[in-house]
């Protein structure tokens, strides 16, 4: 701990996180970002565009794969975005061990890898797969079942940027309602993207009953890095699904990513829980509770429910859907103390002092 002249201790504050403390803890305890040691999966020289949410994730998800895996991983990587900014031929960003496979058909192919690697008798290798909405909630989706009912040894990870965003900024089956792209225009009584359709996948991939599923954003850094780690330490299906804003999808400000992400949150939008076996575990409880208004005003893609009239009708649509989420998954509390793991899930706070491994407490 760093201290004054007359030996005082100092503490150090992040401001605008809503994060509580946020002081230095010990080595043992900090985040994989924070670390020198840090794989760098994907490393520079990526064609993401400015602010990109999904070049984010896909970063801090396979880094702390790669720590809690000691390196022994494979990673399989559907067609879209993530795919084509990392990998213009010859190219590559990445640093891990990666295979690329068609648009729909990841799970399948890393199911093929996990069954190749325990033929070789190689059990200490572990499959990863990735990919975006398109190939996860539509194209992929009956690939993504039939792994989850086999109970095939593989963790996959959704980055949910809302859309095709690759081939033009279409819709897909996880763009939310009233959202404008291209093939949902904000024209006519009911502007932008039809409600109720879509999937919920997460809770979909509860309902296979797999051992292990959650989601997380990129506004919070050690939950997701925390639920990677654990999601690694089981085996048999499990399913991450992580929001990942996309500024040109989105029409957001390329420095306002974090800041859309953890709105999505505050708001209820996007509720971050974790389940296993069907049954919810955990929840990120909501610290700073915000309409949902608040979230859209960010977004371009929201544009028409303001102007040039305030369609106020829409407006109370949608956060209808965040308070159902907030009641569904009890994310308004009560604020109960809850054991964690080590690094701290759910949006934990490490006690000041804490010896290194110790138990945290929900905030």
């Amino acid at each position: 701990m760093a201290t004054t002249s007359l030996g005082m201790p100092v503490k150090f504050y992040q401001v605008g996180s809503f994060a509580v403390g946020n002081r230095l803890v010990d080595p043992a305890l900090r985040s994989v970002q924070s670390g020198q040691e840090r794989a760098n999966a994907l490393t520079s020289g990526h064609r993401a565009c400015q602010g990109c949410g999904e070049a984010l994730g896909a970063r801090y998800v396979l880094d702390a794969a790669m720590r809690a895996s000691q390196g022994r991983m494979v990673t399989v990587n559907a067609t879209g975005c993530l795919e084509v900014f990392s990998t213009p031929y010859p190219e590559t960003s990445w640093r891990v061990a990666w295979l690329h496979s068609l648009f729909g058909n990841a799970p399948a192919v890393a199911t093929g890898v996990a069954a190749g690697l325990r033929a070789l008798g190689r059990d200490d290798v572990t499959v990863v797969a990735q990919g975006g909405d398109g190939g996860t909630v539509d194209i992929g989706f009956g690939a993504l079942s039939g792994m989850f009912e086999r109970n095939d040894d593989v963790l996959y990870v959704c980055y949910d940027n809302g859309g095709y965003m690759n081939t033009g900024i279409q819709r897909s089956g996880a763009t939310p309602p009233a959202a404008r792209t291209m093939t949902t225009q904000a024209v006519g009584a009911e502007p932008g993207n039809v409600f109720g359709q879509g999937k919920d996948v997460p809770r979909i991939a509860m309902a296979h009953d797999v051992p292990y599923v959650a989601t997380a954003t990129v506004a919070d850094l050690r939950d997701l890095e925390a639920k990677v780690t654990h999601a690694m330490s089981l085996r048999g299906s499990r399913y991450l699904h992580v929001l990942v804003p996309c500024p040109l999808g989105w029409g957001t400000a390329s420095s306002d990513t974090v800041k859309v992400a953890r709105l999505a949150t505050e708001s209820g939008f996007f509720p971050v829980f974790e389940a296993e076996h069907g049954v919810v575990t955990a929840v990120r409880h909501i610290r700073h509770r915000v309409p949902v208004e608040e979230y859209l005003r960010l977004q371009g893609r929201y544009a028409h429910l303001f102007r040039p009239e305030r369609r106020d009708d829409v407006i109370a649509r949608l956060q209808a859907i965040a308070d159902r989420n907030i009641e569904r998954y009890g994310l308004a509390g009560p604020v109960a103390a809850l054991e964690v793991g080590p690094v701290g899930r759910a949006g934990a706070l490490i006690e000041e002092g804490a010896a290194p491994g110790a138990r945290v407490r929900e905030v």
